[in-house]
């Protein structure tokens, strides 16, 4: 049985929930993308004629960007003017009826269209509302504008990627981002379950640079208890030891974590150092860590005179974690990768076949599942409209007033 015949024959999670998306590039978006996975309603609500600049982002094919069909995949795509009044009324009846709201603009843009937390509330008592910025929706820096890798940089993770005495590095996805749209997915189950008591909504406050610091483990406590500034360590892991990169034979390399005190001595007994794993001051990942540059030596000169797959198979056999850097065409091939359905092929609405990420977590009864890419931009203007009830001469004089939008694929329908 398929993951998508088990969902079908037991539903979805999420099923029955109905999201509303105010939110446009990446935190927000990925956000609601996790609940549409698990089948809630999501509608996206898109401006009129642009619509979600991530439309236009990295690769576009046939006027869409490739990555649009992961972001964007299970949504409906409303377009309508939210700075227009009678947008911002058609927001309201689609609020009446959502359990939960989904936004990432600078804090006060919402209640400068009368959307706010308190007036949204006001009409939905039981609405849940994730609200994503830079910097939260209090304090010194609420107003200023924040994009993930500025949240990065304030978070901590910035400083510590690189190497010591060079200019810092990014790593290489908006992480801030994303980091932050799991912490609101989070956010707003936790209100769900905490709603079946009180039958209220709350509103969660998610900010950039928060999602990032939640992720820093020990960095504060060692700075306040023992007076240490945590720096860049390039390809280790500073402090565990060991866990590096190591260069091969044929000019690769591979990652390994030998960390662990038994699998320390495994991993030295394989590499013919038995002085190394016998050495009483290298039981523990305490003395280990004072002569990490003598153990990473030690590792480099037996990699070094193997290629890769030879020391990945080596390892393996000897229980010690290891791997490489994959790219994506690494991760396309790996047969593991294809056992777990994480690469699935999708259609496109241009007829497209296209393979892209599988859906995270896995759930055993109900997992989730990828309906196709992403929609046009309004491609279910009329639709949504329809089930709000708006009869057709309203929809007719919103759209002549470029209130409304809808794809020219849908107008030729």
């Amino acid at each position: 049985m398929t993951t998508a015949d088990t969902a079908t024959d037991q539903g979805s999670a999420l099923e029955g929930l109905k999201v509303l998306e105010l939110g446009q590039l990446i935190a927000g978006p990925f956000a609601t993308k996790l609940f549409g996975e698990f089948g809630a309603d999501v509608i996206k609500i898109e401006p009129p004629v642009t619509g979600d600049p991530l439309r236009r982002w990295r690769i576009v094919e046939d006027g869409t960007s490739l990555w649009w069909h992961v972001q964007t995949r299970n949504k409906r795509s409303l377009s309508l003017d939210l700075r227009s009044s009678e947008g911002q009324a058609i927001v309201r009846r689609l609020v009446a009826e959502a359990d939960i709201v989904v936004e990432n603009f600078r804090p006060g843009t919402l209640e400068k269209w009368g959307l706010g937390w308190a007036s949204l509330s006001a009409l939905n008592p039981a609405l849940i509302m994730v609200r994503i910025s830079g910097y939260g929706q209090t304090g010194p820096y609420r107003d200023r504008p924040g994009f993930g890798v500025i949240g990065e940089a304030m978070g901590g993770l910035r400083h510590l990627t690189g190497h010591p005495g060079e200019r810092s590095v990014r790593v290489g996805v908006s992480l801030g981002d994303s980091l932050s749209a799991l912490y609101g997915v989070i956010g707003a189950l936790l209100a769900l379950q905490e709603r079946h008591r009180s039958g209220r909504g709350q509103y969660i406050d998610i900010a950039l640079y928060e999602s990032v610091f939640a992720m820093m483990e020990s960095l504060i406590p060692e700075y306040d208890g023992a007076g240490v500034i945590r720096e860049p360590g390039g390809s280790a892991l500073p402090g565990i030891t060991p866990s590096n990169a190591y260069p091969c034979r044929d000019g690769s390399q591979v990652l390994i974590a030998g960390n662990g005190d038994s699998i320390y001595r495994r991993l030295m007994y394989t590499i013919e150092r038995n002085d190394l794993a016998e050495d009483p001051a290298l039981a523990h990942n305490d003395g280990r860590s004072r002569h990490a540059e003598r153990i990473d030596t030690a590792i480099t000169d037996w990699t070094r005179q193997h290629s890769r797959d030879h020391v990945l198979a080596v390892l393996e056999t000897a229980g010690v974690p290891s791997g490489f850097p994959y790219t994506a065409r690494d991760i396309v091939e790996d047969p593991h990768y294809q056992a777990r359905q994480m690469i699935e092929t999708i259609t496109t609405e241009t007829g497209r076949r296209l393979r892209v990420p599988g859906v995270m977590p896995k759930l055993s009864r109900t997992p989730g599942r990828i309906g196709g890419g992403g929609p046009r931009l309004g491609q279910h203007t009329r639709a949504v409209l329809d089930e709000l009830g708006i009869d057709a001469d309203t929809q007719r004089a919103l759209f002549e007033r470029g209130i409304l939008h809808e794809s020219a694929a849908e107008e030729g329908s």
